[in-house]
């Protein structure tokens, strides 16, 4: 099969490959108000090992930000990267505040001059001098102050230290927004077969800008690899998911109805789910993420396997009665 789906980074012409790879649970673990906000134990070793399947596997769009691991995963993928920096697009995030050495997370900060010290430090540990995405990670900011946020921005891609900028948020009229930037390029929504804004995704398409989607397999939910017994160590994010019981169980049982859909030309399910993301919406970039090789393998080979076809979508809809 020829097919190999890429993508532009909405109205800033750069191209990446159609998936992305979320840089959150590489990280490792980290902690809010004693709560986790990692995804359990890393592998350094293999993380590196992934980012380098990933760049042979032709995904060249990597998505991180400065809170995972509070400041660790950007430390990986700038180590992994080292030598191999013209051949990717790196986007990360700032507002959020944290303690390099505890792992905590200690509040927010949107101020112009914290911008410009996160972006320096992304900059540091990442080991380059300028950012492709540079994405604003306080969802629910206030409105009339964002317009702040979107000039500081804007003077970052003047001074050359980054490429283009978004906005990770939900909110159409927060996407709307920075959508008003000329160097705005992107906005990142929660998207998969389960759930999303489709308000915030018409803003892209109308806008031209690309639409990062994190959680395109519903935080591992879709790749099939749970059961109603399964459990979740307690420094992952996911931690007190019911399996048994409410949303997790539903959307379990959902899946169970869709799998014959998803998987009858071959795919797998995560694999489905990534082409579904694709055939929604010619703007959609879905950022899996990972922490092994075998993860990359099996989503970066989605992107030969293309979107998934009209039939498929209309019987998605009709199984999920929308």
């Amino acid at each position: 099969m020829s097919t190999f789906v890429t993508r532009t980074l909405g109205r800033s012409g750069i191209a990446v490959s159609g998936l992305g790879m979320g840089c959150w649970a590489i990280g490792g673990p980290a902690w809010r108000d004693g709560r986790p906000i990692g995804w359990g134990d890393v592998d350094d070793a293999e993380s590196v090992r992934a980012i380098h399947t990933a760049l042979d596997l032709g995904v060249t769009l990597f998505d991180t930000a400065d809170i995972y691991g509070a400041g660790h995963s950007e430390r990986i993928l700038g180590q992994a990267l080292e030598g191999r920096r013209d051949q990717v697009v790196i986007a990360t995030k700032f507002g959020q505040l944290f303690d390099e050495a505890t792992r905590q997370a200690i509040g927010r900060d949107a101020s112009p001059a914290h911008i410009r010290r996160a972006c320096d430090a992304s900059l540091r540990r990442l080991k380059t001098d300028y950012l492709d995405l540079y994405q604003f990670h306080i969802g629910d900011y206030d409105l009339a102050q964002a317009v702040e946020v979107r000039e500081t921005l804007e003077e970052l891609v003047a001074a050359g230290k980054i490429r283009a900028y978004g906005w990770s948020t939900d909110d159409p009229a927060r996407a709307r927004l920075f959508a008003e930037g000329p160097g705005c390029a992107a906005i990142q929504q929660r998207l998969n077969i389960f759930d999303g804004n489709p308000e915030t995704l018409a803003v892209c398409e109308a806008a031209n800008l690309g639409s990062l989607n994190r959680g395109p397999l519903a935080m591992g939910l879709l790749t099939g690899k749970f059961t109603a017994d399964s459990t979740l160590p307690e420094n992952d994010v996911r931690f007190g998911w019911d399996f048994k019981a409410g949303t997790q169980a539903e959307r379990l049982q959902k899946l169970a109805a869709l799998r014959d859909v998803l998987t009858q030309d071959g795919r797998t399910l995560a694999q489905a789910a990534l082409g579904w993301l694709w055939a929604r919406s010619g703007v959609t970039i879905p950022i899996p993420g990972f922490k092994t090789v075998g993860q990359v393998a099996e989503n970066a080979a989605a992107l030969r396997r293309g979107p998934l076809t009209v039939e498929q979508m209309q019987e998605v809809e009709q199984i999920l009665g929308r």
